[in-house]
């Protein structure tokens, strides 16, 4: 702690050590401001500015200090002063000591506090910067709640000190005119309980309510403001109670809840039942994981007692294998499951015509307009294309193109570059790699999956690069460029017949005297350390991120704002509160699992909210990157844990002293638990090793249910398995913060029993 800190503390500890041994509570008894008041009325008429600046200068130092007896003292203020000059030197006096002792709290105790209970305390920073004001402010009109404690508890917050100021000044004006006013009735008074009457309670708790009451109306004004210029195109009725926009995990899952509810739903779908996770993302990408491990496994065949074979397979069969399972999964998405199940689905493009109303262009060319009390927006995210020169000229794939592009391919890309470090492009990487790629990862930043811990990019660095990915970070994109490359005719020849097939288009072949041909290569320009490096490819895959689908829906027309995703509340409402976004179109996760978790909150707001809204949850997302071996996490890491200043300790085991993961030689890895210092609490956890993304829901289910490691640790676990590495790592924790002086009797004692 700073010196000044100290200091204050003493000073304090001196002040409140003094009130306590000169019993100056005496002087603030009901009994003694009526026995003085006639000499403190004497006192103010001989010396009208003293008295008021001295009484101003203790009513200041007492709330500052948060003495008890500011009833009394207010109750003087109207006894000596009269109502008017009362109240005014009492409510400036009341709200500077207020304010001194906000920062007094805000100096000594915030740091600490923060140290220690950062990641609870971001919710209320997010709270109070929203709407702290107004909550000060009806807080402040019921004295029933101590202001001393108001005090000190905004003091903890990132609440500016000069709206605490007037804020405070406001909403302590009423209570303190009540108070002064009956200080100058002080000789009505038998004691201060005559004025805290339940007719004056009640009132006191009216007025706490009025803000609340105002705030409702406020935003039904607010309502029909940001609805005005729509209101004849309000329906009388509506044609459905929900319509959602985009098929894909969250439009799905909120389709379901409103057709669970017996709802009448309409999902509007243009492409593909499922969206990006079932088509492109999560289902093609797992199905070709599996395969290309497989391969690795069958080039390290001797690591499980077998001898190393080098895998024989056509590409076209493991691409056709990533369609059968898309094929397979897809009747659970399909548009015939989720008409039985009550909703109507219509394959088009929707876009708002108002709040109210959405056009559909229905793929077969008609249109149709429908009505609904509420909208969700489910629009999902599309891979980020640089705008890198060139680009368009060598031609590349996505992470949603691929599929279909390198379906057509007869052998696997022979050099394949991957534009991006983060889970995606490193998923890609390592698998085309473990198939016989060669690939060369290009990441501008300083190191891959940069959202990881820096131990973690590192050892998925030495994963990839293990399995022959050239991973280059620091590397920025220049341009692209096709570059000719002399070849013999032969070669030329050759190499047009085995991509005639492919429509090659941009290899051009020209003939010269000494019977050489010169193709065209493509190539990507990066820059590192300054200089310009040339990387030929045969194939390009852009993965450097996804960006939300925010145009064609009519969100500009119907002034929603959108920035990278569509701005919504907590409640996932748009400035229209019967409009709603879910998803990777709405953020700030871009996840399957989250998507599904916003639309649950989207879809029973929609329907019910005019009851109750619930705020979307954010306080447990778990996430994991598919390489090998997997990274999987919840809550914090480290360098989140620093960015954020939350004090954390670490407790981490290592996956190779497993006894399954020896058995299945996959001995690699570990498992690393932030937790409270000195406490078994959670705050995230980082598992690197086979089936990481499985073992991290133990530690989900604890953390969303307030389990610390004790608790991990007294399950039973099966053996052998990958599961029991949580286990051992709460024994760490454990065995680090076991009762040393404790065991050390408990030794004696044991020795006492020996005779020894």
């Amino acid at each position: 702690m700073r010196f000044r800190q100290i200091l204050l503390l003493l000073l304090l500890a001196l002040a409140i050590g003094a009130f306590v041994a000169l019993d100056l509570g005496r002087f603030l008894s009901f009994e003694q401001l009526k026995a003085s008041q006639a000499s403190f009325a004497q006192l103010h008429a001989e010396q009208p500015l003293a008295v008021a600046v001295v009484y101003f200068l203790v009513y200041v130092l007492a709330t500052a200090l948060s003495f008890p007896g500011a009833t009394i003292i207010t109750l003087a203020g109207g006894a000596v002063f009269g109502l008017w000059q009362g109240l005014l030197i009492v409510s400036f006096a009341s709200t500077v000591g207020a304010t001194l002792a906000f920062l007094a709290s805000r100096f000594l105790l915030r740091d600490w506090v923060e140290a220690r209970f950062g990641q609870r305390l971001a919710d209320i920073h997010l709270g109070v910067d929203r709407e702290g004001g107004f909550y000060l402010f009806t807080l402040r009109l019921i004295p029933v709640v101590p202001f001393f404690l108001i005090n000190l508890l905004m003091g903890l917050t990132r609440m500016k000190v000069w709206t605490y100021y007037w804020v405070s000044q406001i909403g302590m004006l009423a209570g303190t005119a009540v108070y002064v006013n009956a200080g100058t009735q002080l000789a009505q008074l038998d004691s201060v309980k005559g004025i805290l009457s339940p007719a004056l309670l009640g009132s006191f708790v009216l007025l706490g309510l009025f803000p609340l009451v105002a705030r409702r109306i406020v935003a039904a004004v607010q309502k029909r403001k940001v609805y005005a210029r729509w209101a004849d195109q309000r329906p009388q009725t509506f044609d459905r109670n929900l319509i959602v926009i985009g098929g894909g995990a969250g439009g799905l899952v909120s389709a379901y809840i409103a057709a669970a509810v017996k709802a009448k739903v309409t999902l509007i779908e243009a492409h593909k039942m499922g969206g990006d996770c079932l088509n492109y993302g999560c289902v093609p990408s797992k199905a070709l994981i599996k395969s290309a491990k497989l391969a690795h496994q069958m080039r390290h065949a001797s690591s499980y007692g077998l001898s190393d074979a080098a895998p024989s397979f056509s590409f076209k069969a493991v691409m056709q294998r990533v369609h059968d399972v898309i094929k397979a999964i897809e009747p659970h998405d399909s548009i015939e499951r989720y008409t039985g199940l009550g909703v109507e689905v219509l394959q088009g493009y929707g876009k708002l015509v108002n709040p109210w109303t959405v056009e559909v262009a229905l793929n077969d060319g008609t249109t149709q307009r429908l009505t609904a009390r509420s909208i969700v927006i489910a629009a999902g995210a599309r891979p980020f294309v640089p705008p890198l020169p060139g680009l368009d000229d060598v031609g590349y794939v996505t992470s949603d193109t691929l599929w279909d592009e390198f379906a057509k391919l007869d052998e696997v890309p022979k050099r394949l570059v991957v534009l991006g470090g983060g889970p995606i492009g490193c998923e890609l990487a390592q698998s085309f790699a473990r198939l016989g790629s060669h690939v060369t990862q290009v990441e501008m930043g300083a190191r891959i999956m940069v959202r990881e811990d820096a131990e973690v990019s590192e050892l998925a660095k030495a994963a990839l690069e293990a399995d022959g990915v050239k991973v280059l970070t620091g590397h920025k994109a220049l341009r692209c460029e096709l570059r000719p490359s002399p070849v013999t005719a032969s070669a030329a020849k050759e190499s047009m017949d085995r991509h005639a097939s492919l429509a090659m288009t941009d290899k051009g072949f020209a003939m010269t005297s000494e019977g050489v041909a010169s193709t065209f290569e493509k190539c990507l320009i990066v820059e590192h350390n300054g200089q310009e490096q040339v990387i030929p490819f045969d194939q390009l895959l852009c993965a450097v991120g996804r960006v939300a689908r925010l145009q064609g829906y009519g969100l500009e027309d119907l002034g929603i704002p959108t920035h990278r995703t569509v701005e919504t509340n907590e409640y996932l409402q748009t400035i229209y509160p019967n409009i709603y976004a879910a998803g990777d179109v709405a953020g700030p996760f871009q996840f399957t699992h989250t998507a599904a978790h916003q639309a649950w909150y989207a879809a029973v707001n929609a329907l019910f909210g005019e009851w109750k809204l619930f705020k979307a949850d954010y306080s447990v997302i778990p996430w994991a990157t598919f390489i090998d071996p997997e990274v999987a996490r919840v809550g914090l890491n480290e360098q989140e844990a620093k960015e954020k200043n939350i004090a954390y300790e670490v407790t981490k085991y290592n996956i190779d002293d497993l006894d399954r993961a020896i058995a299945d030689s996959e001995a690699q890895g570990f498992v690393k638990v932030l937790t409270v210092p000195g406490k078994d609490k959670i705050l995230g956890v980082t598992i690197v090793g086979a089936h990481a993304a499985d073992l991290l829901a133990e530690y989900v289910l604890a953390m969303k249910h307030g389990l610390g490691l004790n608790k991990i640790l007294g399950t039973i676990h099966t053996y052998p398995t990958m599961a029991e590495a949580n286990k051992y790592a709460a024994g760490e924790w454990k065995r680090t913060h076991a009762p040393q002086r404790l065991l050390a009797w408990v030794k004696k004692y044991h020795d006492f029993k020996r005779g020894a």
